[in-house]
Formats: C-alpha cells, sequence, structure tokens
C-alpha cells in the first residue's frame, strides 16, 4: 500500500509542477484558467485509477521491483481457458499475497492443476521456483512449480518410568 501513496505522491507533485508552469506562463488568462481546471480534474482522476489498479491482476511479466524472488508459495490458481491462469503468490519472506495473470498455455494450466491437487493430496505446500523468471515461459513454456511436504512433526521420546532419588540406596 505505501508503493501506491507513493506513486500518488508523485502523480500529484508532476500534477502541481505542470499547472505551475501554465499559471506562470505568458498566456491568456482564460488558457491559464483552463490549464488549472484541468490540473485539479487530473488529481482525482489519477487517485481513482491508482487505487481501481489494486484490485486487478497483474501480468507476470509486469514485474519489476521483485523480479529476483526465489520462492513464491501458490495460494490459489483460477483458470479461464482460452484466455489467461490468475494466480494468487505469496512471495518469499513477504506476508501480503499477490495477484497476477499468466497467458493461456494449456500445458502450463495442466501442470499447474496437477501440482495444486499432488499439494491437497498431500497436505503439502504448492511453490514456483524463479516466478518471474522470463525463460521459463516464454522459451521453456513451462512454470517451475513443486510441491514441497510438510515439515515431519517432532519425534516423541520414549517414555521412561519416572527416576526417584532414594537417599538410602547406595547408588548415587
Amino acid at each position: 500500500m505505501n508503493t501506491v501513496l507513493y506513486l500518488f505522491i508523485v502523480t500529484i507533485s508532476l500534477a502541481a509542477a505542470l499547472a505551475t508552469i501554465a499559471i506562470w506562463a505568458p498566456r491568456a488568462p482564460k488558457t491559464r484558467f483552463v490549464a488549472l481546471l484541468a490540473t485539479t480534474l487530473f488529481i482525482p482522476l489519477g487517485y481513482l485509477q491508482i487505487i481501481e489498479l489494486l484490485a486487478k491482476p497483474k501480468p507476470m511479466s509486469f514485474e519489476l521491483f521483485k523480479r529476483d524472488v526465489q520462492l513464491a508459495h501458490i495460494l490459489g490458481a483460477s483458470m479461464d481457458e482460452g484466455r489467461a491462469i490468475y494466480l494468487w503468490l505469496r512471495l518469499q519472506d513477504e506476508i501480503e499475497p499477490r495477484y497476477y495473470k499468466l497467458p493461456w498455455k494449456r500445458e502450463v494450466a495442466e501442470k499447474l492443476e496437477d501440482v495444486i491437487d499432488n499439494a491437497i493430496r498431500k497436505n503439502a505446500t504448492a511453490v514456483l521456483k524463479n516466478p518471474f523468471f522470463r525463460k521459463s515461459l516464454e522459451e521453456l513454456g513451462d512454470l517451475n512449480a513443486y510441491v514441497i511436504p510438510p515439515p515431519l512433526p517432532p519425534q516423541k521420546l520414549p517414555q521412561l518410568p519416572p527416576q526417584i532419588f532414594n537417599p538410602r540406596q547406595q547408588n548415587i
């Protein structure tokens, strides 16, 4: 959410700079008024546009800031046959999940379904390794999807009878 705030601050700053230039330009007052009106309309429009983008899936090829992520947990997937594959991912070392969109490829969709079904059957976690690696989808036509088995529960120690100290015995 902080990124959206920073983007909006940059948008307002640029709009204010353009408005200042337009106001102080040697133009007719009518032209300057139109420039000021355009700026005041641009600011709420920019805000609405940035907020609206929050609910839309981002194409995986557009990811710029998290491109070096090595592992992403697959929280959910939805297939829109013939159009797109939608993924709900939790990136490595992050809490907030992200919503991504892949172009439709039948092989990728089938592999993704198999990995998710396998993870559900084994009560495991489905992950993508190097999810934003360009060659994986464009050249290889495949995802690096795997199933990570759940961690083993701690082993129980053998139950030994309780040891009670008896001061009358010789062996200490």
